[in-house]
């Protein structure tokens, strides 16, 4: 049973979601909703022209921070150096880089109502981005919500070949210096797979993210603490 969201800002049991993870469908994306949505390990996902659909999948990908796998062409990268990390600087440009189309992909669910909607709760400093530079040009990144001390990753695109999965790298090692608990992938595929997420079912998923969100949250826009990338491998 697919539920139709009232006006109120109330979300059914997660665990009443379909086999695919469906749990709802209407609403909006306003500030107040998405973050209850987050609370409660619900997240939308939509195409374009379609109704908000409201997502609880079975089973969740999350990384542990601190422990994703980097290849030995990745460490090169890293060691050399090449990309200028920072974090929360060109938050809407990153957002708008994840929505551009790919070639593995027909359209995109990155619409304008979310972009405005996710710029709205980063300015708010629920949600966050990494960036990686070459020669002060953007050349990938990714961005996400933050709640407690659970990350909830959302896109993430590139330019520059490896630049994504330096920003990854980084958002990984820079959530471990924060303490937080995890980073929730959402849907699993085989590349999050091989880059060490780890596959638990709704009910285990819940458990961490209750204990996650008792712990404060980090609001605002994050400093650029990046640690020294050279210095984790």
């Amino acid at each position: 049973m697919i539920f139709q969201l009232p006006e109120d800002f109330v979300f059914p049991d997660p665990k009443l979601a379909d086999d695919s993870g469906l749990l709802a469908v209407g609403g909006d994306l306003s500030t107040q909703r998405l973050l209850l949505a987050y609370w409660y390990g619900i997240f939308p996902w939509f195409n374009e022209g379609d109704p908000i659909m409201w997502w609880s999948p079975p089973v969740r990908p999350v990384f542990y921070p601190g422990k994703i796998k980097v290849s030995k062409s990745l460490k090169q990268v890293i060691r050399k150096g090449m990309f200028e990390v920072k974090l929360d600087t060109r938050f809407e440009e990153v957002m708008r880089a994840c929505s551009m189309p790919r070639k593995d992909l027909e359209g995109t669910w990155i619409n304008e109502e979310m972009i405005t909607a996710y710029t709205r709760l980063h300015e708010f400093g629920f949600a966050h981005s990494v960036e990686c530079y070459l020669e002060g040009e953007l050349a990938g990144g990714l961005y996400g919500v933050s709640l407690g001390k659970a990350f909830f990753g959302e896109s993430m695109f590139f330019r520059v070949s490896n630049a994504s999965k330096v920003a990854f790298f980084a958002l990984s090692e820079n959530l471990k210096d924060m303490d937080f608990h995890f980073i929730d992938s959402q849907v699993t595929n085989s590349h999050l797979l091989s880059l060490g997420a780890e596959e638990v079912q709704r009910d285990e998923f819940m458990q961490m993210l209750e204990k996650a969100l008792k712990q404060p949250h980090t609001r605002g826009k994050w400093k650029n603490l990046i640690p020294d990338l050279k210095e984790r491998l």
